[in-house]
């Protein structure tokens, strides 16, 4: 897995800049332990049991005479989240001293994409590389194994991405020490023939070409995805992130202490605060040509019409969105999973949680269908209201009418809903929601069976309501296209995000967890602007 935990921006990668937080604590760490700063720890009471009560204090927020119809409501709705579990990787099994030497015997499951595929009279050699290093796994297949007709008819070829079953055997080559002897190939993700990346050498240049594909090289390496995208691996990426857990070690070593420094700022330091925009209006060198800059689209004063422009930057909340809840600058951590359905993404936001907060309570998942069912049961009035713009047939132009939201499948939930489920309807459990109507969700939120909902998810917490957002992204290429096309959205603004559709897709799901929210939720802090050293809202730049 590779986890984000930087400014929400489009570049949003910084790798192990979570260790920043949990490098205040010893390396060999047995239990999991609370983000806290070294302080807390010369207080008379333990740091775990004073962590552990607040995070109690906040999961129990819920009214605790309602604690029998809670226990009463989980039995008739909901479940709980699987366990999450670490899978083996090719590094494990190859990256030992005894270079898999000791694993000789055991039947295992290497899932990753075709490096190359040899097929010979009567045995077939597959390379295959998940991410985890620079070693391919030889995996040596005969006629006998299950799914090898997938292999004879030239459906697995090099870029796919496929499941192998197999047992470790001492290696009859040179090159390794030990090969996976295959009983069963499955292919997850096939590959189009126009897969550019063969075992020919290529450029440099070339894979700039390419950019969304050569982290399969080794020169760049995969680490499992980014929104389908392989992430942070072998040789470059790697030495990147050796040389950000050096710096952060170093300096947590020496009694430094890691801040949030914001990006918006109302200085100029350096000339460096000038104003300037990305435009797609401007063309590029090789449309110059064809698209002179006079024909930037003007208004009838013959200034530029910026209604057709848009700015490059940090991606900031947008809306003017003055609450407690909100800021215009934040942080999140992203992670992503590979070979990975929606059922892992729950368990390893689960996981994660329990282990930052030393929560043990069970989390319940219910569907949003279930959760729409218990909000509309509930004898509680809802205060939400929204606000439209609409024509004014009387006066003639667009005017702002209140609404009350009436809570019915399709709405999206708001803080209350989420609130009520978690501190009541629960009795102060976390809660996750699942599978959402397509129609309040992301494009690229894989689709369920049933045509309506989407395999998303957000899990609710006490006092706060969504902490964590995330899903299955959409792997199967038609789906995607479609989605797309549904919404009107140009796909040929999304090409790299559909080309890795055609080489070697594979099941993937991640979330979004606002750091700032978990702090009010770890902390009992009200206010979100109380998370942070240097909030940035709406009109606010100040320091």
């Amino acid at each position: 897995m590779a986890t984000a935990f930087v400014p929400s921006t489009t570049l949003r990668l910084r790798p192990y800049s979570t260790l920043r937080c949990l490098s205040f604590y010893p390396k060999n760490l047995t239990k999991p332990y609370p983000v806290f700063p070294p302080l807390i720890r010369r207080s008379p009471i333990s740091p775990r049991r004073f962590f552990s009560s607040v995070i109690s204090g906040a999961l129990h927020s819920g009214e605790r005479t309602k604690s029998e119809l809670a226990e009463k409501q989980k039995g008739q709705m909901g479940s709980k989240v699987g366990e999450f579990r670490k899978k083996l990787k090719i590094v494990d099994v190859k990256g030992g001293p005894d270079e898999g030497l000791d694993r000789v015997g055991l039947m295992i499951v290497v899932a990753g994409w075709v490096r190359t595929l040899r097929a010979q009279s009567s045995v077939t050699f597959i390379e295959v590389n998940d991410g985890s290093c620079l070693s391919n796994m030889q995996c040596v297949m005969t006629s006998d194994a299950e799914g090898y007709d997938q292999v004879k008819s030239g459906l697995i070829t090099t870029g796919a991405s496929i499941w192998i079953q197999g047992n470790v055997v001492p290696s009859q080559g040179s090159k390794q020490k030990v090969e996976l002897k295959v009983n069963k190939i499955v292919l997850v993700g096939k590959s189009d023939p126009s897969y550019p990346i063969q075992k020919k050498r290529v450029s440099r240049e070339f894979l700039r070409t390419k950019a969304h594909l050569r982290p399969r090289t080794n020169t760049f390496g995969a680490l499992h995805l980014y929104n389908g995208l392989p992430l942070a691996g072998a040789l470059v990426a790697r030495v990147r992130n050796a040389l950000a857990y050096a710096t952060h070690k170093f300096f947590q070593e020496n009694g430094f202490i890691w801040i949030s420094s914001p990006i918006i700022t109302a200085s100029d330091c350096e000339g460096a605060g000038e104003q300037f925009c990305v435009t797609t209006l401007i063309p590029s060198s090789r449309e110059a040509v064809e698209s002179p800059v006079d024909a930037i689209p003007k208004t009838k004063d013959g200034l530029i019409d910026w209604s057709q422009v848009y700015t490059f930057g940090p991606t900031f909340r947008a809306e003017n969105s003055n609450t407690s809840r909100h800021l215009a600058e934040f942080w999140m951590i992203e992670p992503e999973l590979a070979f990975a359905d929606l059922k892992d993404d729950m368990a390893c936001a689960t996981a994660y949680l329990q282990y930052v907060t030393v929560a043990e309570r069970d989390f319940v998942q219910l569907s949003y269908t279930d959760a729409i069912e218990l909000l509309i049961k509930a004898k509680k009035k809802f205060e939400f209201l929204f606000s439209l713009e609409i024509f004014d047939n009387f006066s003639g132009c667009m005017v702002q009418r209140g609404f009350s939201l009436l809570v019915k499948w399709g709405c999206d939930l708001q803080s209350e809903h989420e609130r009520y489920l978690t501190e009541e309807a629960f009795g102060g459990c976390p809660v996750i929601v699942s599978d959402y109507p397509k129609e309040i969700k992301a494009f690229y939120m894989r689709q369920n069976d049933d045509g309506r909902t989407v395999a998303a998810m957000d899990m609710l917490v006490p006092r706060i309501g969504e902490l964590i957002g995330g899903s299955q992204r959409e792997e199967r290429l038609e789906y995607l296209e479609g989605r797309l096309d549904e919404l009107k959205l140009n796909r040929d603004t999304y090409w790299w995000y559909l080309d890795l559709r055609h080489y070697g897709s594979v099941p993937h799901a991640g979330f979004g967890l606002g750091f700032e929210r978990l702090v009010q939720f770890a902390t009992g802090v009200e206010n979100i602007r109380d998370a942070i050293p240097f909030p940035r809202t709406p009109g606010s730049a100040e320091f």
